[in-house]
């Protein structure tokens, strides 16, 4: 099945900074009104910081994302940090960050168009949910 624009909305989290952590992510068929959802990814990723776990959220939600063969990708996130980095707004200054930087941006690199836009974490609800879901898993 091949869509023309995935859309991927992404969050990672962490109890304790770093902490146990998890990545949440959900890819929609941004060509249908409402979007349908693709996939979802909801998984733990052991102790981590909450940056590396926004990365590494979005970048298995692209990786989710790819065998839909979309042409163009509209990426969703409530890290203001990932969004503006990915942006160039931001430096990556955090050397533990810069290789996760690098395959996001090798992730997009993949799309013809791509859309990042920071939303308020309420606006990113399902994927935060997949988070805690996994990170509830761990705990029980």
């Amino acid at each position: 099945m091949t869509v023309e624009t995935v859309i991927v909305q992404s969050d990672g989290g962490a109890r304790g900074n770093p902490g146990p952590a998890a990545i949440g992510a959900v890819v929609l068929d941004g060509t249908v009104d409402p979007p349908a959802v693709l996939a979802t990814v909801s998984e733990r990723i052991g102790i981590a910081t909450n940056n590396v776990a926004e990365y590494q959220a979005l970048i298995s939600g692209l990786e989710a994302a790819r065998p839909f063969g979309a042409r163009r990708v509209v990426v969703r996130a409530d890290s203001q940090l990932l969004i503006r980095q990915l942006e160039g707004r931001y430096r990556v200054k955090s050397a533990h960050l810069k290789p996760l930087y690098e395959q996001a941006r090798a992730e997009l690199a993949a799309y013809d168009e791509v859309d990042l836009g920071h939303v308020r974490r309420e606006d990113n609800a399902d994927a935060d949910a997949l988070v805690n879901a996994a990170l509830d898993a761990v705990e029980s």
